[in-house]
């Protein structure tokens, strides 16, 4: 990809959406939402860990590992493209371009897979390997093996039981070893303070007690604000809209369509893929669609960004791999895909049925990325909700997610002066992002 793209406003034949693509060259901070370090020195000597571990690895590989390799040695198409990805990778490339040392073959990313399932993130001043299975795909994923590999269902499949089974070890006590004192690697140390200066004042925990009373990382991760640190803006005015989740614009799409091109770069949005063929589909074409990704060490639990009733829940199941071939190669894939992921990634969908008419049926959509595809909502059908109250959450982390509003919403974004993009910042969840004018006719 061309490190000197420069911002646009990309108009398509049927709408517009407004983002900016700046891209930043790879030899300087690479990581939206701090999801991987920002410096390539802390993230190869991670990936050299692993692998020297992985060496010394000789025993069985865990159940979930060894149910993949059994299905790519048995399955004609997953061979091909398991060993695709990595001949494909160029001779001369021993290592990655983000300086990682290049993963071999299927058998040593299984072999590295079996090490990473038993280890839960620790902390680094420079940002932490949030995405330590995508470090592994890091060169795969962009080749033409990786992308017909992980869009296919049967692999997603085994995939999903793996990262399952890392979330199952996230949520033990076994995986609270890293809520620490080390004073760089734990997440109560000295470094991990100066990054969250103000946790026991924000976040419900309890500092007199072993990890502040977390009892796993997964706990941890899912942690709740204190009451009134995150106010709601003008909570009896249903003319504002909330921000849904603490996190950073990425596009606005207005005059969107049922289908589209959404491979492409400019990864327009097709609502019928986005909201898996659901009837109610129909009543968004044409409308608007913002979508936002969440930073890596901020909140991950969703709001309702307006008051009404919950009217329909599910969970997509989806890719987790899966980047568009028209960015090009993506360092952190699928951070400069997330137009295209909220198409075929693993997502969950919740409509509202707003108080203010002048909105009406909205739709939430919670999208993961990578291993962050853990999607879990806690309201129910028939639920009335309040603005800002919460209606579910990512386990491990965060990702995008998407709010689509009908054609006939007139809808004003305010951002505090920020055009939609990779390089956002966050904006506050629970603040103001749009207000609502009177309906179109």
């Amino acid at each position: 990809r061309d490190a000197s793209s420069t911002p646009f406003n990309k108009k398509t034949k049927r709408g517009e959406i407004i983002m900016s693509t700046t891209i930043k060259p790879i030899n300087k901070t690479f990581t939206a939402g701090k999801w991987m370090p920002r410096d390539r020195e802390t993230l190869v000597n991670w990936m050299q860990k692993v692998m020297d571990k992985a060496e010394k690895d000789t025993g069985p590989l865990l159940p979930v590992v060894k149910n993949l390799k059994n299905f790519i040695e048995t399955d004609a198409k997953a061979y091909m493209f398991f060993n695709q990805m990595f001949d494909e990778v160029p001779a001369d490339k021993k290592k990655t371009l983000l300086g990682l040392p290049q993963v071999r073959d299927y058998q040593h990313m299984l072999r590295l897979f079996n090490v990473i399932l038993t280890h839960a993130p620790s902390f680094n001043e420079t940002g932490f390997v949030g995405f330590p299975f995508n470090a592994i795909l890091d060169w795969s994923m962009a080749t033409t093996g990786g992308w017909a590999g992980f869009i296919n269902d049967k692999v997603n499949v085994h995939i999903k039981a793996i990262l399952d089974a890392w979330g199952t070890f996230l949520r033990s006590p076994e995986s609270a070893y890293v809520l620490s004192d080390h004073p760089r690697n734990g997440w109560f140390g000295e470094d991990a303070r100066k990054a969250l200066p103000n946790f026991a004042d924000e976040f419900v925990c309890d500092p007199s007690k072993p990890h502040y009373d977390f009892n796993s990382w997964d706990h941890f991760f899912v942690r709740e604000f204190r009451e009134g640190v995150r106010p709601i803006a003008e909570p009896d005015n249903d003319a504002v809209v909330v921000n849904a989740c603490e996190s950073a614009p990425f596009a606005i799409a207005r005059n969107v369509q049922l289908l589209d091109k959404f491979w492409i770069k400019a990864q327009p949005y097709a609502l019928q893929f986005m909201l898996n063929n659901d009837p109610w589909t129909k009543r968004f074409v044409g409308g608007t669609i913002y979508q936002a990704f969440l930073s890596a060490l901020t909140y991950h639990r969703w709001h309702s960004p307006v008051s009404g009733r919950i009217v329909k829940t599910y969970v997509i199941p989806g890719s987790y791999y899966s980047e568009a071939r028209s960015v090009g190669y993506d360092p952190v894939a699928p951070n400069d895909s997330q137009g295209y992921i909220s198409e075929i990634a693993t997502r969950a969908v919740i409509f509202i049925e707003a108080d203010n008419p002048d909105i009406g049926l909205m739709c939430f959509v919670a999208i993961g990325m990578a291993e962050v595809s853990t999607c879990d909502i806690t309201v129910y059908e028939g639920q009335h909700v309040k603005k800002g109250q919460e209606t579910g959450m990512f386990h491990f982390g965060g990702s995008t997610h998407c709010l689509i509003f009908g054609p006939h919403v007139n809808i004003d974004f305010d951002l505090g002066g920020q055009t939609p993009g990779i390089e956002s910042e966050n904006i506050n969840i629970n603040a103001r992002i749009a207000t609502v004018g009177p309906r179109k006719k």
